[in-house]
């Protein structure tokens, strides 16, 4: 890339980027097939944004020159693999927005094979690098053999894309939506964009290890060992976030050392992933039924780390309900 394809800033003040923006004002939407871009672009719509979708890469400079004499409208954008072709370009053209000043905010959605397959037979949709003629799983009559042809073709595509996002994926947030519903992708969403793209966003997420480890995780601890609460029929029904479950979950010596221990963890390296310019850092907190301890645990954590700046809590399996 020549230096000739840098934005170009149209007059202003000395010194000025008219881009730049104390909270994500361009939000770049990517990920794998299947895993919720069009929920994601509505939510990012209905929060202002002026969003396209299937924007080649190679376009993206001259896009965001044009929204630039336009005026300061946030912008959301959708890339995926529909442009193969150009998806090269984009990794080095974020990096170079980034090193210019503009408030970029890449976020890649993703989810585990299994979902993806799912989501493709119940949808009925091809996927976009499908090379055979074979129907979709869900939407094939043709013998058991054909069957079979179309679910490896189905699962070696996914396996390609994830070939070829790998690199982007690095460099985004990931949000693993495999366990989402439509409603949690959304404000999930909506929490990202509105805080500044300038610093470290540090976020503790509760989930239940009976549905699986979020792949977005960057720091996994398992409470599993901790009392459970669930044991004691009154508290049973309730969570991490009710004042009973809290005051049983004080009264043991064992949560008060956990909560010590990851604490002084994270205040140990915190610094250091910011200077390694980490936009996004997710700690999450697991145990059976992500009701009790792990909700109680991120609660905790949020409350004790909020002088942080920025932070973000989320409830895995009680948003879902």
């Amino acid at each position: 890339m020549t230096n000739e394809t840098a934005v170009q800033p149209s007059p202003a003040p000395q010194n000025a980027n008219p881009l730049e923006a104390t909270e994500s004002r361009v939000v770049l939407v990517t990920g794998m097939s299947g895993g919720g871009k069009s929920v994601a672009m509505h939510a990012l719509e209905d929060a202002g944004f002026f969003c396209v979708d299937n924007l080649p890469a190679d376009l993206l400079l001259d896009f965001l020159r044009l929204e630039q004499q336009r005026g300061e409208r946030r912008v959301a954008i959708a890339v995926d693999v529909r442009s193969a072709g150009s998806l090269p370009l984009l990794l080095p053209l974020i990096k170079q927005l980034r090193a210019e000043g503009v408030s970029i905010r890449s976020i890649f959605l993703d989810a585990n094979t299994d979902a993806l397959m799912r989501r493709f037979s119940e949808t009925r949709r091809p996927h976009p690098l499908r090379q055979d003629s074979f129907a979709q799983v869900s939407g094939s009559t043709g013998s058991t053999g054909s069957n079979d042809d179309a679910h490896r073709a189905l699962l070696d595509a996914i396996a390609l894309e994830r070939e070829i996002l790998a690199a982007l994926r690095v460099e985004s947030t990931v949000l693993d939506t495999s366990q989402l519903r439509p409603a949690q992708l959304r404000a999930w969403v909506r929490d990202l964009v509105v805080v500044k793209g300038d610093s470290l966003t540090l976020v503790f997420e509760s989930f239940a290890f009976k549905h699986g480890v979020p792949s977005d995780a960057d720091f996994v601890f398992d409470v599993r060992v901790l009392p459970n609460p669930y044991y004691d029929r009154e508290l049973r029904p309730l969570t991490g976030r009710d004042a009973p479950v809290a005051d049983y979950l004080k009264a043991q010596p064992e949560v008060d050392v956990m909560l010590t221990q990851i604490g002084d963890f994270l205040s140990r390296w915190l610094p250091s992933f910011a200077a390694d310019q980490r936009s996004y850092l997710t700690v999450a907190i697991g145990c059976t039924g992500g009701q009790h301890r792990s909700v109680y645990l991120v609660e905790t954590l949020t409350e004790r780390f909020s002088h942080h700046g920025q932070v973000l809590k989320r409830h895995r399996e009680l948003d879902a309900k």
